[in-house]
C-alpha cells in the first residue's frame, strides 16, 4: 500500500521534469538565437556605418593610381632642366609624398589591395629609374619621352591596380 503514493508523486513528478527539460532547451535555442540576431544587427550597422568611409578609401587609392600613373605624372611634372638624374629625383619625390599622404587607407581596403598598391608604386618607381639609365635617355626630356613610348601600347601597373580596386568595390556590392 505504500507503494501507491509514491507512484502517485512520481506520476506527478516525471511530467515536471520532462517539461522542465523541454523548457531548458527551447530557452536556450532562444537565448543562442537572439544573441544571433543581435551580433549581426550589429554588424549590420557597423558596416552601414563604415561603408561610406571605405567608399572614400578607395576613391582617394583610385586618384593615388591616377596621380602616379607615368602617362599622366610625366605630364603633370615637367623637368625643371635638362639634368635627368635631378628629374629622376623629383619624380620619385613626387610618387612617394602621394603615397605616403594615403598610406592611411591601407585600414580600410583588403590586404591584396593594399599590396597591389604598394607593388604599383614601386614598379613605377623602377621604370623610371630604368629609364634614367637607358642609353638614349640624355636628357629630362628624352626620358620622358621614352618613358610615353614604353607605355603608349602597355598597362601601366597604376592601371593594373586601378582595375583591382574597381574589382574590390563591385564586390562590396555583390
Amino acid at each position: 500500500m505504500e507503494i501507491a503514493p509514491v507512484l502517485n508523486y512520481l506520476a506527478y513528478i516525471i511530467p515536471s521534469i520532462i517539461v522542465g527539460i523541454v523548457a531548458y532547451y527551447f530557452f536556450k535555442g532562444h537565448t543562442a538565437n537572439e544573441e544571433g540576431r543581435r551580433r549581426y544587427m550589429l554588424q549590420k550597422e557597423i558596416q552601414n556605418k563604415i561603408l561610406p568611409t571605405r567608399l572614400q578609401a578607395y576613391e582617394r587609392l583610385s586618384l593615388l593610381m591616377e596621380r602616379i600613373d607615368p602617362n599622366k605624372l610625366l605630364i603633370r611634372v615637367k623637368p625643371y632642366s635638362d639634368d635627368i638624374d635631378k628629374y629622376e629625383a623629383l619624380l620619385i619625390k613626387n610618387i612617394e609624398q602621394e603615397f605616403e599622404h594615403n598610406v592611411a587607407q591601407q585600414i580600410y581596403v583588403t590586404h591584396e589591395c593594399w599590396n597591389l598598391i604598394n607593388a604599383a608604386k614601386n614598379a613605377t618607381i623602377h621604370v623610371i629609374r630604368q629609364a634614367s639609365m637607358h642609353e638614349k635617355s640624355k636628357t629630362a626630356d628624352q626620358m620622358r619621352e621614352y618613358i610615353l613610348q614604353n607605355f603608349m601600347e602597355e598597362i601601366t601597373p597604376s592601371q593594373k591596380a586601378l582595375a583591382y580596386i574597381k574589382k574590390e568595390v563591385g564586390e562590396l556590392f555583390a
